[in-house]
């Protein structure tokens, strides 16, 4: 494999102080954004909020300012509106909060048939979700994210030690958190797309954090008399190179899926693009440093056979 950087000798150990700061930070956020959402606060979409999303494709390009006028003009003024894919189609998207007795999507077709007559368009599909439905959805959605945590504690823990998975699994919510929290602070849209991302982002990260831990787990067997700060910030400076480069490779795909991947995969690409990179953060300064907290009292920190 290329070797980017070479042989390294960086003190990430010594630095581990200002990275639980910053972590800190970015975790404290992420855990406000799950309160937000938990109440309802933060920009849910209609996944969870419950709503209703109707595409239409028009014969004849229509402008987003105009479409939002007339859906303003009659009574459904918290439209969310986006060109899909060209210009001729339009997604048309409401929340639970704006729907009234009869269904939302016949109105809206009736409101553009009325408005648009002499442009002809069709509905390519339409979607309408309850609260009740998408507090279900939201329910499942933070199950699933627990079982994937307790199943990486499992897995490393068996592959490794109980030490080993909590800290693993620490640094994978971690990353789960910055970009929880990022897209809160952004006002991005919390769609169960996001939510996928969010648990492919725990594998990969989990993923980059077992290599370095590998390598640790091999250090502590041959080099017994160092410390177990030299020894695990060796580690981290034998596998950068590859951890970077493996990284940077996942970078070079969704940059342009987050450019130019249009409207349905941005937030996807974009909540992975955000995780690749705090998940290799926090496999060097966020994993590795936590093995150090462990109680000496408890056998010795880490085990060297």
């Amino acid at each position: 494999m290329l070797e980017i950087l070479g042989k390294t000798n960086f003190d990430f150990m010594g630095k581990r102080h200002l990275a639980f700061i910053f972590s800190g930070i970015m975790a404290v956020l992420g855990i406000l954004a799950i309160v937000q959402i938990s109440r309802g606060a933060a920009n849910l979409g209609i996944d969870f909020a419950g709503g209703t999303a109707v595409q239409l494709k028009f014969d004849q390009p229509i402008r987003i300012d105009e479409a939002r006028k007339v859906l303003e003009a009659n009574g459904l003024s918290n439209a969310e509106l986006q060109e899909f894919g060209q210009e001729n189609k339009l997604l048309i998207r409401l929340k639970a909060s704006t729907t009234i007795e009869e269904k939302v999507a016949d109105r809206v077709v009736a409101v553009f048939t009325k408005e648009f007559s002499s442009n002809h368009f069709v509905v390519d599909s339409s979607t309408e979700i309850g609260p009740t439905i998408g507090q279900k959805l939201q329910q499942d959605a933070l199950i699933a994210v627990a079982i994937s945590f307790a199943g990486i504690i499992l897995y490393v823990a068996a592959r490794f030690e109980l030490r080993f998975g909590i800290a693993a699994a620490l640094a994978t919510f971690h990353d789960v958190l910055a970009v929880l929290g990022g897209f809160y602070v952004l006002d991005k849209e919390i769609t169960l797309l996001v939510i996928t991302a969010l648990l492919t982002l725990a594998g990969y990260s989990m993923t980059d954090t077992v290599v370095v831990f590998d390598r640790i787990r091999e250090n502590l067997r041959m080099r017994r008399r160092e410390s177990e700060e030299t020894i695990i910030n060796n580690a981290v400076n034998q596998v950068l190179s590859r951890t970077i480069v493996t990284s940077l490779t996942v970078v070079l795909v969704l940059i342009p899926l987050t450019v130019a991947g249009g409207e349905v995969l941005h937030d996807f690409s974009l909540a992975l693009l955000w995780g690749v990179i705090f998940g290799t953060y926090s496999s060097v300064f966020v994993a590795s440093p936590l093995l150090l907290l462990w109680p000496k009292s408890a056998g010795g920190m880490l085990k060297r056979s």
